[in-house]
């Protein structure tokens, strides 16, 4: 089969990508999600895809809440959807203290290789984020288990009409996730990441790159 350029690309529906079996396909597509990166946000936007578990854990209460306000939100936020975020993450810190974090965050290492819900849950209690936040730091900590869920994802996987949980993704409100509908998106993601590394042979898929492919795919 040809090489297909980008251009080619955005023309597939994520509807025929999803049911294909081409790697190159795949492996283009996921490409493409650093070209909606502007030139100079790409070393950060590579820092945050390239986090170190291993490292987040050993950051002491303010460095980790530093890691918080200064890069996860400033990555996953834009506009004044920061600030209204990060004003909830400091009135968090003035209500419980600096240390509540780093207990938020070691039970969030507990908590994600267990069931879904729980390590949405976790998470979420860090002031400031939601289902859609929450599961966007969890897809950075631990992305061979998780993928962001939130309203670009949902309105991607909506166009497939051949998931089984089709009828439960249109019952879904894309801007106001509930724990529930976390754990189906991320289900869904993780099937499909383990589906592309059997057809593949590959281990590289993880359902965090899934979710990169869903959001360029809106874009």
């Amino acid at each position: 089969m040809p090489a297909t350029n980008k251009a080619d690309l955005q023309a597939i529906p994520i509807q025929e990508l999803w049911n294909a079996s081409n790697p190159e396909l795949w492996d283009q597509s996921l490409d493409r999600y650093w070209d909606f990166v502007q030139p100079e946000d790409k070393a950060f936007e590579h820092e945050m895809n390239e986090l170190n578990p291993v490292d987040m854990k050993k950051l002491d209460a303010e460095q980790w809440y530093e890691f918080l306000k200064y890069k996860y939100f400033k990555w996953k936020y834009r506009a004044h959807w920061y600030k209204t975020t990060t004003d909830k993450l400091d009135k968090h810190i003035e209500k419980y203290g600096l240390c509540s974090l780093l207990v938020i965050r070691d039970r969030v290492f507990k908590n994600s290789n267990g069931e879904v819900i729980e390590a949405l849950r976790t998470v979420c209690d860090i002031g400031g984020l939601g289902v859609a936040g929450g599961s966007g730091l969890l897809s950075l900590l631990f992305p061979h288990m998780f993928g962001t869920v939130d309203q670009f994802v949902v309105k991607a996987l909506r166009e497939v009409d051949s998931l089984p949980e089709h009828e439960k993704l249109m019952q879904m409100d894309p801007e106001n996730l509930n724990f529930n509908n976390g754990v189906i998106l991320t289900n869904i993601m993780r099937e499909k990441a383990k589906a592309l590394n059997d057809i593949f042979c590959a281990t590289s898929w993880t359902p965090r790159k899934v979710d990169m492919i869903l959001w360029t795919s809106q874009h």
